[in-house]
């Protein structure tokens, strides 16, 4: 897959397909397990993977999620920690892992704070790639979703922000808004959100961190509990595996929003700046049962 883009046209070249009448879709022949691309978006050099599960057919349409890493990491080692393909064998769905572009040397995302002096367009390249990828599979435009951790996490509130008309759901696992990303928020519809996030976090932290740019995480809560019209939130306490560690969970969530949406936040207490994969909290399977049960129109199970 090779693609040309510019400000006014793009050419694209696809693997050769099939044109007899007969044939029950239009789609390319389909490379099952992960396949890594790398295209030419705005005259940047960029690269993304995706994985296709074994139970993917042309004949249903599939649901998929982005999955974005963090500032100076790479799509290969978040596909390594989260685990996301694993999931996506079981429940049937597309995995797109984006590589960012480079920021002081650093791969990123363009989401204002710390790289506000970027000059990448990641939501017209995200955009880019939901058309680029529905030529190829069939993909369920009402089931798209967009979650990461760190600056990736940063990215998926962005695009919950810009692209809410696309991405049915966002997750962010130790990200938050920046303020341009926050006082420019203008989503068109509900979107549920959900946030996991450590009390110890030294970077993106809890409270708020002036020098990179980024807003609290309860000032993030309190906008989109607003935007959905959700109820005043209940608190639970998950399951605690050592009560010895210092480490524990508590669910906060703030439920009955337009159309049954939902902001769900798992407060780590005693978390740092990592991807919860631990035995009270694992964060890929929080974030895939959430996403399960949305749509573009809202609540669906």
């Amino acid at each position: 897959m090779i693609i040309s883009c510019s400000s006014n046209d793009y050419n694209t070249e696809f693997p050769d397909q099939n044109n007899d009448e007969e044939e029950e879709n239009e789609f390319a022949e389909i490379d099952y397990g992960l396949t890594e691309y790398g295209i030419t978006y705005q005259g940047i050099d960029r690269d993304f993977s995706i994985y296709i599960p074994e139970s993917y057919t042309h004949d249903y349409p599939s649901a998929m999620m982005f999955v974005f890493h963090g500032f100076g990491g790479s799509n290969d080692m978040i596909m390594y920690y989260s685990d996301f393909n694993s999931i996506s064998e079981r429940e049937n769905f597309i995995v797109v892992y984006p590589q960012g572009s480079s920021f002081w040397g650093y791969p990123h995302w363009n989401v204002g704070g710390w790289t506000n002096t970027s000059s990448a367009d990641d939501i017209g390249f995200v955009d880019f790639l939901i058309e680029l990828i529905s030529q190829e599979y069939n993909l369920n435009q009402n089931r798209i979703y967009a979650t990461g951790m760190s600056n990736g996490g940063f990215f998926s509130y962005l695009l919950g922000c810009q692209l809410s008309d696309k991405i049915a759901a966002i997750a962010s696992v130790t990200g938050s808004m920046t303020n341009e990303t926050f006082n420019n928020c203008d989503p068109t519809k509900e979107v549920p959100v959900m946030q996991i996030h450590g009390t110890e976090d030294p970077i993106v932290t809890y409270e708020g961190n002036s020098s990179i740019g980024s807003i609290g995480i309860e000032p993030v809560l309190s906008y989109w509990k607003s935007n959905n019209y959700c109820d005043e939130p209940t608190i639970t306490e998950l399951n605690d595996s050592n009560p010895n560690d210092n480490f524990y969970v508590h669910r906060v969530l703030f439920d009955n929003g337009i159309n049954g949406s939902t902001i769900d936040h798992y407060k780590v207490f005693g978390g740092e700046h990592v991807w919860f994969m631990q035995d009270d909290i694992n964060s890929s399977e929080l974030i895939w049962e959430f996403f399960s049960h949305y749509d573009l129109n809202g609540f669906i199970n």
